[in-house]
């Protein structure tokens, strides 16, 4: 179930009321409702598709949790289970007149429950007769925002994060991969809040926030870097030190003729991809200093390049 966008299945917006959720549930549900296409596994799929979509949009805590943790956080957090848990799709049928709480019991046990004994937990008599248990709910995830330096981000760090979990302070340590961006999150399994009854503990996300950098601006898995020179050098041509994230230093040369604001490529001196495959580039933009004031020596020297032209 992991990363459906139940908003999009239903073809409704994040902002619609529950109003237009049901509404567009039940235009769904009745086109691919399985006593309409019978036979029809493509039919079939979608009607569980939308059914998953509406029980938990319909539902406002369902749907707080979703809009809170994203689909894959969500769906780490439910199971099945928890997400038909009191969805009563008998009286929904009622209402469209296709058949009261019997042929939503059947369809449940057909489709949702993948016809064994007691997979659809819901606290009472499943409908084959078997007693089911009620799934214990999981803890509550906690969210952490850790900042982080570009140079961090670009190796294998480790950082020590404190929290609060149930009143009590927490440390525990984190490992950051190379090339983390800003936004990633980091999920800790098990770090959270105890679940409620002896229920299993929620997750710990992290949420990475990379540092702006005085003197690298990043760009994907690229670096970019400005670097100031000379009119003269600009125009006859120089070398300058260029530093990279790992603290060494390069030296670039510029040939003659180069424009303001060219740019200079460093192959594999950018940022590490997060996927451990291959490495970004340095590109050094040069920006041409005008000077702010000139000697006397200097201006005649300036007028003279006016007189042949330059």
């Amino acid at each position: 179930m992991a990363g459906k966008d139940y908003y999009k299945i239903l073809g409704v917006n994040r902002t619609d009321p529950p109003e237009t959720i049901k509404k567009a549930y039940r235009k769904l549900a009745m086109k691919y409702h399985p006593d309409r296409n019978k036979g029809d596994k493509v039919a079939e799929a979608k009607f569980k598709e939308v059914s998953e979509a509406y029980a938990v949009l319909s539902d406002t805590e369902k749907r707080k949790q979703y809009d809170t943790f994203g689909a894959e956080g969500f769906n780490q957090r439910f199971s099945r289970d928890d997400i038909f848990r009191d969805f009563d799709l008998g009286s929904i049928f009622r209402d469209m007149g296709l058949g009261g709480a019997g042929r939503g019991q059947s369809i449940f046990s057909q489709f949702f429950s993948g016809g064994g004994q007691g997979q659809f937990r819901q606290g009472g008599p499943n409908y084959n007769g078997f007693t089911q248990q009620r799934q214990v709910a999981k803890g509550q995830d906690l969210l952490y925002e850790l900042a982080i330096t570009l140079e961090e981000a670009a190796t294998s760090a480790k950082r020590k994060v404190s929290y609060r979990q149930g009143g009590v302070q927490e440390e525990i340590s984190v490992k950051i991969p190379a090339g983390i961006q800003s936004g990633k999150k980091l999920r800790l399994q098990g770090k959270g809040e105890a679940g409620p009854y002896g229920g299993p503990r929620g997750d710990l996300y992290v949420q990475i926030k990379v540092l702006d950098h005085p003197l690298f601006r990043r760009e994907g898995d690229n670096l970019l870097l400005k670097q100031e020179i000379k009119f003269t050098e600009a125009v006859l041509g120089t070398e300058i030190d260029v530093p990279t994230i790992d603290k060494k230093t390069l030296r670039l040369k510029v040939p003659p003729s180069t424009q303001n604001s060219a740019k200079f490529r460093l192959k594999g001196y950018g940022m590490p991809s997060m996927n451990g495959k291959g490495q970004g580039d340095a590109i050094v933009e040069v920006q041409v200093a005008v000077p702010k004031s000139l000697s006397e020596e200097q201006k005649a020297l300036i007028e003279k390049l006016v007189e042949v032209g330059l």
